[in-house]
């Protein structure tokens, strides 16, 4: 059996839609996370769509990485580089 392992900075590998609004610090701390380890990242506002508010009003940022729900609030980083290993 032969492992490969992945590029720790390879935008190309991971990426990640970040829920957000205007002026949420949590939301900037996590996206500057994220692309620290290299993932794309692509910020969506709330704010511009009355379901989507709806949905995440209070839970800013939401983070889905590679189509999956994975954080609401703060990353935590160690299970962030877990998932992206």
């Amino acid at each position: 059996m032969i492992w490969k392992r992945r590029r720790e900075n390879s935008a190309s590998e991971h990426s990640a839609t970040v829920y957000t609004r205007p002026g949420c610090h949590l939301c900037e701390e996590a996206a500057d996370m994220l692309r620290r380890h290299g993932v794309l990242v692509e910020l969506v506002d709330i704010d511009q769509d009355e379901t989507l508010r709806a949905k995440y009003d209070l839970c800013v940022p939401v983070v889905f990485i590679d189509g999956k729900e994975r954080f609401r609030g703060r990353i935590e980083p160690v299970l962030l580089r877990r998932l992206i290993r």
